[in-house]
């Protein structure tokens, strides 16, 4: 059985991380370092275990959320069935189980808004995690906020957010992302313009939960 810890200790995949990591920083996009990936793993496996999962399922998406970005060493565009075709490739070598390995590639080819969905418990999960990891040390240009041109809106509605929360109230049967946004930075309608399909996406993985999905930004409900 292949496992959480032998995908994040996996030299090969921390190199395509910070391969996929680096390409994007060279586009100008936000960081999508190992801490991303971490992080994405960490809130995707607590979402299940929250939801009362068993323990495996809550593993295999945690090793979703670790691998879901490789693809981005390949190119930005598709990443997402990139890193699915890339992440079979790896599993199956590793050993993983077929039915194990289609759900966690099925969760990588999914997780964007592009072209994804909450085919599956796990995809609904890294989903969740992967968009609601917005926060100020994501930003890289190395110009402040109020640098213009070059500190452009994707950069304004990250380094806003000062800090952000995910929770899941199973008796309420809701999960909360609430952030606090500094205003003077971004207006809150600059986050919807940026985010809004994610926010519809993180909505629709809510629903796959029976859950309904709030957005709560400086304590008002918008979602």
């Amino acid at each position: 059985m292949v496992t959480f810890e032998q995908i994040a200790k996996s030299e090969e995949i921390q190199t395509y991380i910070r391969h996929g990591n680096d390409l994007l920083g060279a586009m100008g996009y936000t960081e999508h370092s190992l801490i991303h990936a971490s992080r994405t793993s960490k809130r995707a496996g607590d979402i299940l275990e929250t939801l009362g999962y068993a323990p495996r399922e809550i593993e295999l998406a945690r090793i979703a959320g670790m691998m879901h970005d490789i693809g981005n060493m390949v190119n930005r565009q598709e990443h997402a069935q990139i890193g699915a075709v890339l992440a079979f490739n790896i599993l199956t070598r590793m050993g993983m189980a077929p039915d194990e390995t289609a759900t966690v590639v099925s969760a990588i080819g999914n997780h964007d808004e592009g072209a994804g969905g909450s085919v599956n418990d796990t995809a609904a999960a890294l989903i969740l995690a992967d968009k609601s990891d917005v926060r100020r040390s994501r930003v890289r240009n190395s110009n402040n906020a109020n640098a213009m041109p070059s500190f452009d809106i994707h950069d304004r509605v990250n380094y806003a957010v000062e800090d952000t929360t995910l929770s899941c109230d199973t008796e309420k049967k809701i999960i909360v992302l609430e952030m606090n946004i500094d205003t003077e930075i971004c207006a809150v309608m600059d986050y919807f313009e940026i985010f809004l399909g994610r926010m519809m996406m993180c909505r629709r993985a809510a629903d796959f939960f029976d859950m309904k999905f709030e957005l709560i930004i400086n304590r008002a409900r918008l979602i």
